[in-house]
Formats: structure tokens, C-alpha cells, sequence
């Protein structure tokens, strides 16, 4: 069977002979994270303390004031009835002061605070650092306190009822928040406005010198770089470095609720959550919400916000980082397909990552922050491994490792497969976890016997059913915990992938990959960051027929975690089906000698070079197996072998430079050596009838003489 491969599939371009997977000369990468390097220090590593960021220099504050504080045209709309507000009109400027036009309610958007002016006998105002959507930002310093740097923050519309409200829920929500990565709060302040006298609300912020992630893509923009976005790997670091932030607020009852780029400030060596202006308590129904249009989940105006919501707008922001599209206008509700963006084309794993962070139905979302920071390090190593070639192990919170290795004498049998694959990790909450820890009996009955009949028990029930054989009763089991009875909701939560997984390997144990590959695809879009499903969905594009897939999906879980061993068998099995003998011997070469497989990889190497190659082929292949430590029969069935191929060549074409073994290349010499080797495994028959067939191959293939 041949086919033709273009690797590597998931990686950069190699040089024609280099093998995709190794990790002796590792690729540049692209041009962006070759500019991220040269930029960084080996301080700023972030995302799991895998990639290096840019450093953010020290800014002197005051050269962060604006010269003349403004707010621009486009962004001035009336907070009562959203129509703009402001704009020019025949050739004059607009007002920055005045009534809408549609509902008649005072707008004013000119700062409250001058230069000069002491709050609370304490902070004394420098100028205006930037606008938002519910404030101007101050700088000033807090004289009572060493004169540190403080922010203050006022109200952009102090005429507008929702907007003070939101202030205040403010103050109520930051007097609770202590996070490293969320901005401090120091104070909360009334002061007297300049023109109206009415009491104004000011929270007094710490002063967070840096660069917020939308000035760094607009800062690459401007340096002409052209691409709009950060280097992926750069972008998943800072939300990973935010989600834990994101995550304390979940846990004390809050919602953050307008997560974007603007809101994330890179420190000179930390990022920073700012803004918390649309924060809300989860069961808060009453209290407006404050979104941003391109980020907002849809189902807001419905439902309201949520734990998902957020989670939609991680992901909104992550794409926004990530790669240039029109996330305002025409794909404001979706993302751009594979098709239409390369980079998700090219990173498979991400993409269904954000895919499930925003998925329409928020039931179908990361359930929380912990969970989608936990699957996009496994998706940030995998692209990192991409593209450098350099694996990137990582420990799995959802599978256990490889059961066994499956694959290595070369076949691919599914059954052995269903039972080798990774399990899932049993949950440390289920009431029967320590038992099942301990639990040796492979017998569903006395499973059945637990002291807690808990669903982790039923798992490991259609587990062994599976392995046993019996998936018709391990699918009945399976029905049973997912199916809701007349009265009760089902065991297991339909969002839960595990049932799926099961699925798959009864699908895989009957010998149907083509059924198993959509399940296990399923349980890839559920966890995307893990390499289980992928290893899973290798095996099944080999079994049918697709062998591209299959060393997409080999090489991407070889190339991310060398301890998944049979994917580098898998991968090799593909690429010598398709006639790369070359660089399937380079993936068997690559097993670590750490593993407990590098012995018959290094074997499978040997054989690997055999069949239709080269005369420096066959020479190659002696010398790797004259290295081997292995017994005398193992080594003489395999030297056997080697020379088997040597004398097919020879006959085939000719008598060829070098010795395979201790044989010259010629027919005279490898029938003395094949004689040899048959003779001496005749000694290791088990059977006599063995024996004399090892006996009478000897005799055929001895040189002819005259005595």
C-alpha cells in the first residue's frame, strides 16, 4: 500500500530529510514568536512557565497623562437610550456637553477633575489617564501614604442613574476582592463636583504601570507589523495567567461580566484584571448590565449573566488576541471556520477550544474557569510543540496514562486497542474513589458489591464489560446512567463526555472504528487539551483507511509527550504503509531509552529498514542491530531476517559495496550466513516439526558445491 504524505501536518516546514518529530535541531517557528523571543526575559514566563513574554518596561506615570483628555466621537452615546450623542455636524466638531436628540437626557463626557485639585485633603490630581465606559480614570498621588501613585476613578455621566448604581456596586464588590492579579483597591471617596456641587463617588485604585493587551496589539499594528494580534502562544500565557483571577471572583459570588483585552495590563512582571466596574453578584437580576458588543454572550439579554457567560467572553477575547477577524460586525455571534482563518486550521486543538468556550448553548461552555485553564495548557503545549518540535509533557487531571502499549509487533488489533487506551480519571469527590483505588477484582459482579454504588463504580463496571467482550451489556449499562427515569434526572449530566469515551471503545472492541471515530471526535471537542481522544482518533483514521488523519493525529501526541509510546508505533506503521521508510524509522529511533518499549522500538527500527531499500539500507539495518542487547534466539530470528532482505536485493540487482552483518553483499556470502542462522534456530525449535522445516530452509538456501 502506498500513499503519499506531505509532512509534518501539524508542525513548520522542515528540510527535505528532516524528520518533523525531532527534536535534535527544533524549527524556528513562525515569524511572530521569533519576535517574542528576541523581546523577552527569563522573567516573564507565563502559561504554565512554558513561554516567554515580552518584558513591559517601567513607565514614569506622568507621561502616561493625557495631554488633552477627550473623549472620541465614535465612542459617545447617550447612557439612557444608546443613540449617539456628540457628534459633528456640518463641519463643526461635536459637543462634548448638551441633551440627546432622542430622549432628551443630559450627556456630559469632559472630565470633573483638574490638574491640581486635592481630594479628601489626601490625593491631589495629576491629569487624566483614559477613559471607560463608566468613568474617567485619574493619576494622583496620595500624599498621606509616602506619596505612592494612586488612580482614581469617577463617573463619566454623573446625571445618570444606572451609572451611579453601577459605582456604587462597585464599591461594594472591590471592598471584597484581594487577588495578586486583580487591581487593589485603597479607598472609596465623595467629593464635591466643580460646576454642580452634587457629591461625586471616586474609588481610589492602585496605580497599574504597564500595557494593556489591546494597546499591545495596536502597538504591533502601528510598528507595522501588520498581523493585529499577538503570537498565539503569548495570547493563551496571559489569559491562563488572568483565568485564576477570573476564577476567584466566580468563587466569592461575583461575575465579572466584560472581560476584554482593554481590561488586562501586562506589569513589568505580572498581568493585572482592572476595571471591575461591571462586576455584579451571580443572583444580582436587577442591577443594568455593562457588556461590550463582540464579546457579550448572546444569551445576556435572555438570561442573563453567568459563570458561562464569562466564559464566553474569555474565549471572545482569546480569539480577538489571537488572530485578525471582524469580531464586531460580521462574525459578532460566531467564529471564523478552519477554512477562513489558517491559524485554526493549522492549530486544531485551539480551535475546538474556542469553539466550546463559545458555544451558543452555555450549557455546553467550560462549566468554570479552573476547568478551561486546565484544557488550554494542554492545547499551549501542543502548540508550542508545533512549533519548535520540542515536546512539551504534561500530566492529565481527566485520563490516567497508557494502560499498555499497543501496536508494537507492528499490527494494529482494536481490541487490544479498547483495552490499552487511557482511562478516565476516576473523580476524587466520588463517595467509592478510595475503594476503587484499592478495588483488584475485574468481575462486574463483584463490583456490583461495593460498599457505595456510586457512578465512578458504574463507569469501571462498563469498563471491564468492555474489556471482556461484552459491549452489548457494557451499552446497557451506559443507557442505564445517561437515560432520565420517570421521576429523577439521569446519573451522569448530559454534558459529560465519559459516556462518549465508553462508547468509543465498545465501538473499537466490535471492530467498528468508523462508529468509534465520531465518538471519540465528540469527547476531542469536550477536552480539547487532552491527548487520549487524539491517540483514539489515530487509531480509528488508520483502521479505515485515512491514513493522513491518522498521521495528523500520531504526530500531534507524539510530538507533544513522548511517554505516549504507541503513538510513535502508530505513526510509524502509517508512514511505512505510505512508503516513508526513512522517516519512519527516525519516529522509532526517537523513543526515549527511558521507555520501557525502546528496546522493540529500536527492533521495529531494524525491520522498519528492511523490504524495498537501498544497499546503505541494509548495511544501516546490521549495524543498529549488532548493537541491540537481546538474547541469542531473538537476535538470530532477527539477524535472520536482515539478511533475508540482503539476499533478496542482492538477487534482485547485484553484488553491492559493504557487509550487512558479517556478510559481504553477495549471493555466495549471504547463503553462507543464512544457512548459519537457520541451522542455529533449528536448535531452538520448540517442535520437531519445527525443527526439520528450519532444517530443510537451510538446505535450500546453503551455496551449492561439490561435495
Amino acid at each position: 500500500m502506498s500513499e503519499e504524505l506531505d509532512l509534518p501536518v501539524t508542525g513548520p516546514a522542515t528540510s527535505p530529510g528532516t524528520a518533523p518529530w525531532s527534536v535534535s535541531q527544533p524549527a524556528t517557528g513562525s515569524g511572530r514568536s521569533r519576535r517574542a523571543s528576541a523581546r523577552s526575559t527569563s522573567r516573564g514566563r507565563l502559561g504554565a512557565g512554558l513561554v516567554e513574554v515580552p518584558r513591559v518596561p517601567y513607565r514614569d506615570p506622568k507621561t502616561a497623562v493625557l495631554p488633552d483628555p477627550e473623549v472620541p466621537e465614535a465612542k459617545r452615546f447617550c447612557s439612557r437610550c444608546g443613540k449617539e450623542v456628540g457628534r459633528a455636524r456640518d463641519g463643526k466638531p461635536g459637543r462634548v456637553e448638551g441633551f440627546c436628540p432622542q430622549c432628551g437626557h443630559r450627556y456630559s463626557f469632559t472630565p470633573k477633575l483638574a490638574p491640581g485639585e486635592v481630594l479628601h485633603d489626601q490625593y491631589e490630581v495629576l491629569g487624566c489617564l483614559a477613559h471607560g465606559g463608566l468613568g474617567w480614570l485619574y493619576l494622583a498621588l496620595d500624599h498621606a501614604v509616602s506619596d505612592r501613585w494612586v488612580v482614581l476613578k469617577g463617573l463619566l455621566d454623573s446625571g445618570d442613574a444606572d451609572a451611579m448604581a453601577a459605582a456604587l456596586a462597585e464599591r461594594r464588590f472591590l471592598a471584597e476582592v484581594e487577588h495578586p492579579n486583580i487591581v487593589k483597591i485603597h479607598n472609596f471617596i465623595r467629593h464635591a463636583d466643580r460646576e454642580t456641587g452634587s457629591l461625586v463617588e471616586y474609588i481610589v485604585m492602585e496605580y497599574v504601570g504597564g500595557e494593556s493587551i489591546k494597546e499591545m496589539i495596536t502597538r504591533s499594528r502601528r510598528e507595522g507589523r501588520g498581523d493585529e494580534v499577538l503570537p498565539l502562544a503569548q495570547a493563551i500565557a496571559y489569559v491562563l495567567e488572568i483565568l485564576p483571577a477570573l476564577g476567584y471572583l466566580h468563587g466569592v459570588g461575583l461575575l465579572y461580566c466584560d472581560f476584554k483585552p482593554d481590561n488586562m495590563i501586562h506589569t513589568e512582571e505580572q498581568l493585572k484584571l482592572i476595571d471591575l466596574g461591571a462586576v455584579r453578584r451571580v443572583d444580582d437580576h436587577h442591577s443594568p448590565i455593562y457588556g461590550t458588543v463582540g464579546y457579550q454572550a448572546p444569551e445576556i439579554g435572555t438570561i442573563g449573566p453567568s459563570v458561562f457567560s464569562d466564559i464566553y467572553t474569555v474565549g471572545r477575547a482569546l480569539a480577538v488576541m489571537s488572530f485578525p477577524f471582524d469580531f464586531r460586525g460580521r462574525y459578532k455571534d460566531r467564529l471564523p471556520t478552519a477554512d477562513e482563518e489558517p491559524l485554526l486550521a493549522r492549530f486544531s486543538s485551539f480551535h475546538r477550544l474556542l469553539l466550546r468556550a463559545t458555544n451558543p448553548n452555555p450549557e455546553l461552555r467550560f462549566c468554570t474557569a479552573e476547568d478551561m485553564a486546565e484544557q488550554l495548557t494542554g492545547v499551549l503545549r501542543e502548540v508550542l510543540a508545533i512549533e519548535d518540535g520540542v515536546q512539551r509533557p504534561g500530566m492529565s487531571r481527566q485520563f490516567t496514562p497508557e494502560r499498555r502499549r499497543f501496536g508494537v509487533e507492528g499490527g494494529l488489533d482494536l481490541r487490544e486497542v479498547a483495552s490499552a487506551l487511557p482511562a478516565p480519571s476516576v473523580s476524587t469527590s466520588d463517595a467509592a474513589a478510595s475503594w476503587l483505588a484499592t478495588a483488584t477484582t475485574s468481575d462486574p459482579a463483584g463490583l456490583r458489591k461495593a460498599p457505595e454504588y456510586t457512578v465512578e463504580v458504574r463507569f469501571r463496571i462498563v469498563r471491564v464489560l468492555i474489556e471482556s467482550g461484552d459491549t452489548a451489556a457494557a451499552l446497557r449499562e451506559l443507557e442505564a446512567l445517561t437515560t432520565p427515569s420517570l421521576f429523577d434526572e439521569p446519573d451522569v449530566d448530559p454534558e459529560d463526555w465519559r459516556p462518549d469515551w465508553y462508547r468509543g471503545l465498545a465501538a473499537l472492541a466490535d471492530g467498528h472504528a468508523d462508529e468509534a471515530l465520531g465518538f471519540f471526535d465528540a469527547v476531542c471537542s469536550a477536552v480539547p487539551g487532552e491527548a487520549a481522544p487524539k491517540l483514539a482518533l489515530g487509531v480509528c483514521a488508520e483502521a479505515t483507511g485515512d491514513l493522513r488523519s491518522a498521521a495528523r493525529w500520531y504526530e500531534l501526541v507524539w510530538r507533544t509527550d513522548h511517554a505516549y509510546v504507541s503513538a510513535a508505533f502508530g505513526l510509524a506503521r502509517v508512514l511505512l504503509a505510505c512508503g516513508d521508510r526513512a522517516q519512519a524509522v527516525r519516529v522509532l529511533l526517537a523513543v526515549p531509552d527511558t521507555s520501557s518499549q525502546h528496546l522493540a522500538a529500536q527492533i521495529a527500527a531494524v525491520r522498519a529498514q528492511l523490504g524495498d531499500c537501498a544497499a546503505e539500507d541494509l548495511v544501516a539495518a546490521g549495524e543498529r542491530l549488532g548493537a541491540l542487547d537481546i538474547d541469542v534466539h531473538s537476535h538470530t530470528q532477527l539477524s535472520a531476517e536482515v539478511l533475508e532482505a540482503a539476499f533478496h536485493y542482492v538477487t534482485r540487482n547485484q553484488a553491492a559495496e559493504g557487509k550487512v552483518l558479517d556478510c559481504a553483499l553477495s549471493e555466495h556470502e549471504l547463503r553462507l550466513g543464512l544457512e548459519r542462522r537457520y541451522r542455529t534456530l533449528a536448535r531452538f525449535a520448540a517442535t520437531p516439526e519445527e525443527r526439520i522445516a528450519l532444517v530443510d530452509r537451510a538446505n535450500a538456501v546453503r551455496p551449492r558445491t561439490l561435495v
